[in-house]
């Protein structure tokens, strides 16, 4: 639980006991007791099983704040506002009419460093290269090309390759019994995959909650289309240091075969092993990262600021 420097408080989790006074937000949780200053919030974010009194809601629509509740995967289920509050309809206008290339080029950067970086991390941690003759080059090109990309649909396709390069290069620092490749579509017939798959799921949910807490809409992205698109434009360059590298690191250490099972369509991953990953990437996913891109971005949609996100 915590409010940072941002005007949304996210509750996540299960077991806690939210009430409220007209002037002070009270969150219990077993022998924890937190306070907020009902004024600071502006949004209140439940995310997975608690108790709320009555009193919480009416407290805070009387003070012009929002409450949304998500499932706790970080999905979104339902919001409740004021009547008359229409501030998040006045942001997602903004959204609407906002130029995306600028955004997206900059998430296909950003993206492209981050994985640039991750390569040579792993590089150094192996004490050996992992790129083939003329990879790294062209990679280095690639991003220098990428802001002079004309159409969005090219900027894409440059984003999905050197994406694609990125996996099937990281795939070298791993047992070759371990069966990975590069990224494939789900059901996945590989651990590393599913691995991914869980830790990328994580990261999605916990920055959907940051981004409906500044009030923007989700489904409005710029690189990324589709549901949860601008969701995974604000992960995308956060995933090599976020995920990729727990992930990474357990499989190069070696999975056990108790791990994992393999059946005939795709691969399971064994609750062990889920309850490991999931503990290390509570320590690699960033949520004040997180907290502060959104807050960056809502500027940029605003019109307050030139957009710069922290990768």
């Amino acid at each position: 639980m915590s409010q940072s420097n941002y005007p949304w408080l996210v509750v996540a989790g299960f077991g806690s006991h939210i009430r409220s006074t007209p002037s002070t937000l009270t969150i219990r949780h077993g022998g924890e007791v937190r306070e907020y200053p009902l004024a600071a919030i502006r949004h209140l974010l439940v995310v997975g099983g608690h108790t709320m009194h009555t009193s919480v809601v009416t407290h805070l629509l009387k003070s012009r704040a929002a409450i949304t509740f998500f499932d706790a995967d970080g999905t979104p289920t339902a919001s409740i506002r004021a009547f008359g509050d229409d501030q998040e309809v006045a942001i997602h206008e903004r959204q609407k009419h906002t130029p995306v290339y600028a955004a997206a080029v900059l998430t296909a950067q950003n993206s492209l460093k981050a994985r640039l970086l991750g390569i040579q991390r792993q590089n150094e941690a192996l004490k050996r290269n992992l790129f083939y003759h003329g990879e790294e080059e062209f990679l280095h090109e690639s991003l220098c090309q990428l802001e002079f990309l004309i159409k969005l649909d090219e900027l894409r396709r440059m984003h999905r390759l050197t994406l694609d390069m990125y996996y099937e290069i990281m795939a070298r620092a791993l047992p070759p019994e371990l069966g990975f490749h590069r990224r494939t579509a789900r059901p996945h017939r590989d651990p590393v995959n599913a691995m991914l798959s869980l830790g990328y799921a994580l990261l999605f949910g916990n920055c959907c909650v940051s981004v409906i807490g500044a009030g923007l809409h989700p489904a409005m992205g710029a690189l990324h289309q589709g549901d949860g698109s601008l969701v995974n434009d604000l992960i995308d360059p956060q995933k090599p240091r976020m995920v990729d590298e727990a992930v990474f690191s357990m499989a190069a250490e070696g999975l056990c075969d108790a791990g994992y099972e393999l059946s005939a369509d795709r691969c399971h991953l064994s609750d062990d092993l889920v309850r490991h990953l999931i503990a290390r990437l509570h320590e690699t996913i960033d949520q004040e990262l997180l907290n502060a891109n959104c807050a960056r971005y809502l500027d940029y949609i605003m019109g307050t600021k030139e957009l710069h996100l922290i990768y």
